[in-house]
Order: C-alpha cells, then sequence, then structure tokens
C-alpha cells in the first residue's frame, strides 16, 4: 500500500499507456502539447505523462512533477507534458517506449509534488 501524507491531494484516475506514434497522437506525433520533442527511440526516458483537460484544472499542468502509485511498474515520478483528447476524463497516459504493450490501471493515484 502507498500512503500519504493527508496535506497532500490525491486524486484518483484510470491510467493507460500511450505511444509517440501518428495513430495515437497527431501529425506531430514526436512533440507534445508543451512543445516538448520527444526522443523518437526511447520516449519512455523522459518520464512524461499526458492527462485529461479536466486534471488540469486541479494543477496538473505542463511542467508539473506528479507522483504516481497503484500503477505497478509505472508507480514513480512523471511530469506532465502533453494533454489528452477533450473526451476523457480523470485519466493519465504515460509515454512509453513502442515495445510496451498494454497498460491499463483502474485506481492509480496521482499528487502534484512541485
Amino acid at each position: 500500500m502507498f500512503l500519504w501524507g493527508s496535506e497532500q491531494k490525491e486524486v484518483q484516475v484510470t491510467a493507460t499507456i500511450y505511444h509517440a506514434v501518428a495513430e495515437q497522437c497527431n501529425a506531430d506525433f514526436l512533440t507534445t502539447a508543451s512543445g516538448k520533442k520527444i526522443n523518437e527511440s526511447n520516449p519512455q526516458k523522459h518520464r512524461w505523462i499526458a492527462v485529461s483537460r479536466d486534471l488540469e484544472k486541479l494543477g496538473f499542468t505542463f511542467g508539473t512533477k506528479v507522483l504516481v502509485a497503484n500503477a505497478n511498474e509505472m508507480n514513480g515520478v512523471w511530469t506532465v507534458q502533453d494533454r489528452m483528447n477533450k473526451r476523457w476524463e480523470k485519466r493519465i497516459d504515460f509515454l512509453v517506449n513502442i515495445t510496451k504493450k498494454g497498460g491499463k490501471w483502474d485506481r492509480a493515484i496521482i499528487k502534484i509534488i512541485n
């Protein structure tokens, strides 16, 4: 179990993975919504996430470092650098290498750490 102090805001989200490919992004799939360039040979090294737009209103904005829990091997510190399609709510996407297949965590917890 992962515990944080009560003074820190936590949000429960659905977490999934995405790849830097045109089918999952847009035509400029190697550039995030924040304008950062993705390392095509190793995107996961950045440890960047995309967030649903409703989370931006809670402070999960570009450049914000977050701690992720309840997402197994994806737990740890990630940085918000991308934005998800407006159809999603309470959701994050981990930017991963194309070799990583599958990944969904329905009760991931995120909190801002910076």
